[in-house]
């Protein structure tokens, strides 16, 4: 069910006089990040929450959280300033996403409404007015045949799933980590890993049709540049070596573009084997 959340009233200080609506103290300017933590746990114990609070965004787009809310101290989110929303896996300790919110949504979606993806927790969706970010974690093929063929089934519905959503909610923002890197300069070596999982032709072409659907990368709006990553594995000193895959992406619909003012990958976090990714756009939430 849709919830309706009422305007609130701030008063001027020491007088108490009410003022308008603070729908005229709220900025234009929206800060969205999206993060796969790798396990929330894990990530609180290198300082995640001080590192929220230095950052400072709006909204925070979760993936891997590998935690049910219960297991967690979920004060230390709404002590940062937070409203949060979760949805879990079926099975503990895996995937998982979430959404941390300064301001508090319309309506929170749980889910896509395909049971054997929303078992994984592998989508949520957070409305402010018309405009809905979401938060998804696609499926890894890195296990072999079997997940490689769940993968492709998610990428194809979810091609379905979005465009029937786009048609109630016309401007959206896709964050999340898609495990596909789109080009060559999204990967450190291309030719090695051609073959590989999340660069393979057939997911690199979903991207481009995906694209060409009427979404935007926001990345590339912003940097053309080579050796941008936002995942590296934890072998090979990879990470201090800048061998890496850009597999992170905060996609818009076309309605927004004109929106985008900046977009980047905030590599020097270290809670995780992927590192967030931002976007600012001129949005009121």
């Amino acid at each position: 069910m849709r919830k309706t959340i009422p305007s609130k009233i701030g008063y001027k200080e020491e007088t108490m006089i009410p003022l308008e609506p603070l729908t005229l103290l709220k900025k234009n300017m929206a800060k969205i990040l999206s993060y796969n933590v790798n396990g929330m746990r894990a990530a609180l114990k290198k300082d995640w929450i001080d590192w929220l609070k230095s950052e400072d965004p709006d909204i925070v787009c979760i993936q891997e959280t590998k935690a049910h809310p219960d297991q967690l101290d979920l004060s230390v989110f709404e002590d940062a300033g937070y409203h949060h929303y979760w949805y879990s896996a079926e099975k503990k300790g895996y995937s998982g996403v979430a959404i941390l919110s300064k301001t508090k949504p319309d309506h929170v979606e749980y889910g896509c409404g395909i049971e054997k993806y929303d078992a994984e927790g592998r989508i949520i969706r957070a409305d402010f007015g018309d405009f809905s970010v979401l938060s998804c974690y696609f499926p890894s093929g890195s296990s072999g045949d079997e997940r490689q063929a769940f993968k492709m089934d998610f990428l194809a519905d979810f091609n379905t799933y979005i465009e029937d959503l786009r048609k109630e909610r016309p401007h959206l923002m896709i964050s999340g980590d898609v495990n596909i890197c789109h080009k060559e300069i999204d990967i450190h070596n291309p030719v090695s890993n051609k073959k590989s999982s999340g660069f393979l032709p057939e997911e690199r072409q979903w991207v481009t049709d995906f694209l060409a659907m009427g979404y935007v990368d926001t990345f590339r709006e912003f940097h053309r540049e080579p050796h941008q990553y936002s995942w590296w594995t934890y072998r090979f000193g990879a990470r201090k070596k800048n061998l890496g895959w850009r597999i992170d992406y905060h996609f818009v619909t076309e309605t927004l573009k004109s929106q985008l003012k900046n977009a980047d990958i905030l590599s020097e976090a270290v809670h995780s084997d992927h590192c967030p990714i931002s976007v600012e756009l001129d949005i009121q939430l």
